[in-house]
């Protein structure tokens, strides 16, 4: 007969494993490890945190993370974001790690993980209600931004190269595809890969 798989509660499992950046999550109490990702995935992602961190500091807005961060939604779920926004008037979930949902979360989508950003995770956080969730994916170079609207999560705009995707939580911020995935683009803004109209 197989052995169990074994539960956790996030709290078991703090207590139980040393501290690692491999990357891994709790869902329905299953603890998933994932290879760490490519290099492409982590140049995104560092260039959507730049963006979204410069922007935010520059007015104050509240505070921006990127992974390996733990973001704990009860005690059987907690996921790694590639980025997350917490703002000003909530920032008494961040404590030793994100005890809540962040106000903005961005995935960049791995290989192999599509289904996990695209599917789980957009109803994940939809559930525990995160504001705007932005899935940036590097196969077909999209941005696509989603708002959560009366509980549910509506497409803002699907971005491609050439474009620029927008927050509708941050209005003003606004991110050019191309720089994302190509690393060009910002001085397509003087200098700038952001917009500001506040």
């Amino acid at each position: 007969m197989p052995e169990a798989q074994r539960l956790y509660t996030y709290d078991e499992l703090v207590a139980e494993m040393p501290e690692t950046n491999q990357p891994h999550e709790l869902w329905e109490g299953v603890l998933t490890m994932s290879p760490t990702p490519s290099f492409l995935h982590q140049e995104i992602a560092f260039r959507f945190h730049r963006t979204l961190d410069d922007w935010v500091a520059a007015h104050q807005l509240g505070k921006v993370i990127g992974a390996p961060i733990d973001m704990v939604l009860s005690p059987h779920r907690a996921v790694q974001p590639d980025v997350a926004f917490i703002a000003q008037d909530r920032l008494a979930i961040i404590q030793r790690v994100i005890m809540g949902p962040a106000d903005l979360v961005a995935e960049v989508v791995s290989l192999g993980g599509r289904s996990r950003d695209r599917i789980e995770k957009r109803d994940l956080y939809e559930q525990h209600g995160v504001k705007e969730y932005w899935i940036i994916d590097p196969e077909p170079e999209t941005v696509e931004v989603l708002a959560l609207v009366n509980g549910r999560y509506e497409l803002v705009k699907r971005s491609l190269p050439g474009e620029t995707a927008a927050s509708r939580l941050l209005p003003g911020f606004e991110v050019v595809v191309a720089y994302l995935f190509r690393g060009t683009g910002r001085e397509a803004q003087g200098g700038d890969s952001l917009k500001s109209s506040v």
